[in-house]
């Protein structure tokens, strides 16, 4: 699974860290952008920065591009005059404020703990903090936005060789280039060429399939990470800065790109900062690794805890990973969502972190297992049966799809869930007269008048509890679901209830989920 070659790789690059020749361990910013004040440590030699728009996440990767002196980079290259640039026309009273900036970087080296800082007043300077005779430290370093890299009109302005009377000249990328590509994409190349004329570069791709085209007619997620496998696969020792990665990508190829770029990270010493939107890629690193921008009640840009469960609204006004439960229907929903209505409140857990999905039969969820395994996504669902489905073997064949012990519930009773809501009804009739504005015996005299209609109905119990549902809920103004809700959380509350065995089961596996058993 990838999970645990997740977990192995961040095993194994923590262990490393302490071995790496550099490592870049925080930027301080202040007075730039707005932001004041924001010390940003990085722990982990792969970290994901992610907030919402706005929260400084491309400053502060612009601003750690300007931590070293680049081996063969020009003068005007990753230096703060270039990367955050102001609009000043000779004429005209609308101009970029200039305010005084201070970005200061901490770094690790073999030789202890060493500081840099660059400071704007009229211009910008370097200096390092009273110590004499020091450099800036050098080092290897990549700065590429994803979004350029799948963007149309980058490969539009390459047409032109197409149309070119000299030979281009072709240099086949290497082994290893291709290699970090064809681990991310689903199929595999014979060879990839790089055409070159001037300053102009384009790919040409020939597949084992046999299809043979440039990057012209490329895909815009093959073309970025073909591209951005040509230009770090064979980097060593450098710092490598990309602005948002997910971009183009399907969620399971951004999660194997993250896999894949700590492996290149572990085998050479590469550290890697990435910005995202993506709650797949923020689960691909580890929690030290996790970086979250948010602004205050004030509008500063502040650093914010990396939770669990919860992430701040101004990230993804969502959960980050949420806790997915798997039922069968929309009866078996209603009756989960009245069962969390009780239990989130007490574990404290927002709404927006569970989320239930349904319309599938019991025999498919083996199926289901097996692409949740496929996709990384099996260690954040709870399978959850309807009560008829118990003796089935299907908690084995789930489990057995799924490669771990998930968990897999059952609703109350041996029967199907409209079954146990309508014989539940009779504990529930205050509940559900106040939930549904009427009054208790009117209630008690709609069910009665139910029961008698459907006596000497034919069919199967649950069918016909079924239908008794659907007339109810038509009676009173709502439909299935909502009856159910307001009978599960009724009987959530009652201590004697044959639906406590569940609660329990469901409070366990979202602990569980909670402590990262995934």
């Amino acid at each position: 699974m990838i999970d645990r070659r997740l977990t192995r790789v961040w095993g194994q690059l923590q262990g490393k860290k302490p071995h790496l020749p550099h490592f870049l361990a925080e930027v301080y910013l202040d007075g730039i952008r707005g932001i004041k004040d924001l010390r940003v440590v990085f722990d982990y030699p792969v970290s994901v920065i992610a907030g919402g728009n706005a929260t400084g996440k491309s400053t502060v990767l612009f601003a750690a591009a300007c931590a070293y002196k680049v081996p063969g980079a020009g003068v005007r290259d990753f230096v703060p005059s270039t990367l955050f640039p102001d609009f000043r026309p000779r004429l005209g009273a609308r101009q970029d404020d200039r305010n005084k900036v201070v970005l200061r970087f901490d770094y690790l080296t073999p030789r202890g703990r060493r500081s840099m800082q660059w400071k704007r007043s009229k211009g910008w300077n370097r200096s390092f903090l009273g110590r004499r005779n020091a450099r800036q430290p050098e080092r290897q370093l990549y700065l590429r936005t994803m979004s350029n890299l799948s963007n149309p009109s980058e490969v539009r302005g390459v047409l032109s060789m197409s149309r070119a009377k000299a030979p281009l000249a072709e240099s086949p990328l290497t082994a290893s280039q291709i290699r970090f590509a064809q681990q991310v994409l689903p199929f595999h190349y014979d060879e990839v060429v790089d055409f070159s004329s001037g300053r102009k570069n384009l790919l040409f791709a020939a597949r084992r399939s046999g299809a043979r085209y440039s990057e012209l007619h490329m895909a815009a997620g093959e073309r970025a990470i073909l591209r951005l496998s040509q230009e770090v696969s064979q980097l060593q020792d450098a710092l490598v800065l990309i602005d948002e990665v997910e971009a183009g990508l399907h969620p399971w190829v951004q999660q194997l790109l993250m896999l894949h770029l700590q492996q290149l990270a572990l085998r050479r010493n590469l550290q890697i900062v990435v910005t995202s939107h993506s709650p797949v890629v923020l689960d691909s690193v580890p929690r030290q690794g996790r970086i979250f921008l948010d602004r205050d009640s004030r509008g500063q840009v502040v650093v914010r805890e990396p939770y669990r469960d919860l992430v701040q609204d101004a990230l993804y006004g969502r959960a980050q990973e949420v806790a997915g439960v798997l039922c069968e229907d929309d009866a078996a929903e209603g009756i989960l969502q009245g069962v969390f209505d009780e239990l989130l409140q007490r574990l404290r857990i927002q709404r927006e972190s569970v989320r239930i999905g349904r319309d599938t039969g019991a025999s498919e969820f083996p199926t289901h297992a097996a692409a949740l395994r496929k996709f990384g996504r099996i260690g954040n669902v709870i399978f959850v049966l309807d009560g008829d489905a118990r003796g089935q073997g299907l908690k084995k064949r789930i489990r057995d799809s799924a490669g771990t012990d998930v968990p897999v519930l059952f609703l109350p009773s041996d029967q199907a869930p409209e079954s146990w809501a309508w014989n539940a009804l009779p504990q529930c009739r205050e509940a559900l007269a106040e939930a549904f504005g009427i009054g208790a015996e009117e209630l008690e005299t709609q069910v009665a008048r139910i029961d008698a209609m459907y006596s000497s109905a034919a069919g199967s119990a649950s069918e016909v509890a079924k239908e008794k549902l659907h007339d109810l809920a038509e009676r009173v103004g709502r439909d299935a679901a909502e009856v159910c809700r307001v009978v599960g959380r009724r009987e959530a509350k009652r201590a004697d209830s044959d639906i406590q065995p569940l609660a329990e089961e469901l409070e366990e596996a979202l602990q569980g989920w909670r402590d990262g058993w995934g």
